[in-house]
């Protein structure tokens, strides 16, 4: 019996080997063939690992005083010590709370915007007209951060801009919009609306010529009104785009735009536009704290990645749409 058992797990054994070399001759020949492929694939995946993967290394800095002389290794080990520094500063809930406030706002007002956008471009009929409120609402997209930040500080300059110019012809009295700091989160996220409301159109209205035309023909045999077909076709058709994108937005909640906010920041509405992008930038490059400022950065993205990995879970529970 013992030499029989031997037997057969020798030959299982033989087989298991025999079975993992014809799959990898299977998947070397699937390479062979399908070379061009994965030679497109490598250059992204290279990109990924060479810029987002390997960077991680430099990531224990957060949990070093490090020193450039001493390199990352040689830094000596300091632990929570900068995320303390952090929790305990007198800018943390100042600076939560700019994030905060700027990101939901954001969302709030930026998410469903291209969604009506996108809705009403579909129930027009006459095709140039569509196209010119397309490319009307797409070119700001192509606007740079610095000149589109430029037109919002001339548009709202207190003495030369033309708002300010409507408000004296009302009798009204002259705003310095950009020195004002409750203004600031309604100044960034409306002009980021006007730029990429039609970008984001674009998503939708692609989701929207998906959907089969035979749901139309059918509503308009049962009588179905516009507003019926909207709510009953269209948003059913766009909500799996919809909800991915969403996630995504989540995701990045506390990661408000960089560029665009230090360039409208001022000494008078700092206050309201410090946000964590510009504290790191600050603090790390032109305060020389690299330590500091990664174990901020560092916190930031691990609650970005909280708030991607709770939405994702929820939308997986509630709904058939999901990131994985």
């Amino acid at each position: 019996m013992p030499a029989t058992t031997g037997a057969l797990e020798g030959k299982k054994a033989k087989t298991a080997t025999g079975g993992r070399s014809l799959i990898l001759r299977d998947r070397g020949k699937r390479v062979k063939r399908h070379w061009q492929l994965y030679l497109l694939v490598l250059l992204p995946v290279a990109y990924l690992v060479i810029f987002k993967y390997i960077p991680m290394y430099g990531a224990q800095i957060a949990f070093r005083d490090f020193s450039p002389v001493k390199g990352v290794t040689g830094s000596d080990w300091a632990g929570m010590k900068h995320f303390s520094t952090f929790f305990s500063s007198p800018n943390f809930w100042m600076l939560i709370k700019n994030t905060l406030i700027i990101s939901i706002y954001s969302l709030i007002v930026g998410f469903p915007a291209p969604i009506l956008l996108a809705l009403a471009l579909n129930e027009v009929r006459s095709m140039r007209f569509k196209r010119l409120v397309q490319m009307v609402t797409f070119a700001p997209y192509f606007i740079s951060t610095i000149v589109m930040v430029s037109m919002i500080i001339l548009f709202l300059s207190p003495r030369l801009g033309f708002v300010d110019h409507i408000l004296t012809v009302f009798g009204m009295e002259s705003i310095n919009f950009m020195g004002v700091p409750k203004y600031f989160s309604s100044i960034f996220v409306w002009s980021n609306v006007w730029q990429g409301i039609g970008y984001g159109a674009v998503i939708y209205l692609a989701a929207l010529s998906g959907i089969n035309v035979d749901l139309y023909e059918a509503a308009k045999v049962d009588g179905a009104s516009r507003i019926r077909k909207v709510w009953h076709i269209d948003l059913p058709g766009i909500m799996p785009a919809a909800t991915i994108l969403l996630i995504l937005n989540v995701g990045q909640i506390m990661n408000v735009g960089f560029e665009k906010i230090y360039l409208m920041q001022n000494p008078l509405n700092t206050s309201t536009s410090e946000v964590i992008s510009t504290y790191v930038y600050k603090i790390g490059l032109l305060g020389a704290n690299f330590s500091f400022s990664a174990a901020v950065d560092l916190f930031n993205s691990v609650i970005n990645l909280i708030l991607l990995l709770s939405v994702n879970y929820v939308a997986r529970r509630i709904s058939e749409s999901s990131l994985w």
